[in-house]
């Protein structure tokens, strides 16, 4: 029974600076974070509110993405392009968008179809959709 007890601790003693250096040495998140935060309807429209993370670690001066919206029988309704503005690195930022004669019940899922216009420090740019990663807190589906 001994020896188990000296071979285990001795093998713990070998694998958990090895975990400590793995977790470490890991990057920061460097993703583009979109998270569906809330879909209220407002008037007649359902207002979709984002919160973006900007974790590339460079700002990006303007984002524009395509984005498909989808019923909740899977058919397409519209597509449009959101313009996210400027998403400075490392910085929350919250944009909405309504969806005009559209109550939020009806929306099903919402596609990010691709970044239509991505520039950063004054050209165009492919860290807005290589860099990008979706989440949603509410009911409605964020994919892309």
């Amino acid at each position: 029974m001994s020896f188990h007890r000296t071979a285990f601790a001795a093998l713990l003693a070998a694998v958990l600076p090895a975990v400590s250096w793995a977790q470490s040495d890991s990057a920061p998140s460097e993703a583009l974070s979109v998270e569906l935060n809330t879909a209220q309807n407002v008037g007649n429209a359902c207002r979709l509110t984002f919160l973006v993370q900007n974790g590339t670690g460079v700002s990006i001066d303007k984002a524009v993405f395509e984005t498909v919206i989808f019923d909740t029988e899977g058919g397409v309704v519209s597509l449009s392009l959101f313009d996210f503005r400027d998403l400075p690195a490392d910085r929350p930022r919250v944009r909405q968008f309504d969806l005009p004669e559209r109550d939020c019940a009806q929306v099903g899922r919402a596609l990010i179809n691709g970044a239509n216009t991505c520039v950063v420090d004054g050209a165009e740019s492919t860290i807005c959709g290589d860099k990008l990663s979706l989440s949603s807190r509410v009911k409605v589906e964020l994919l892309g």
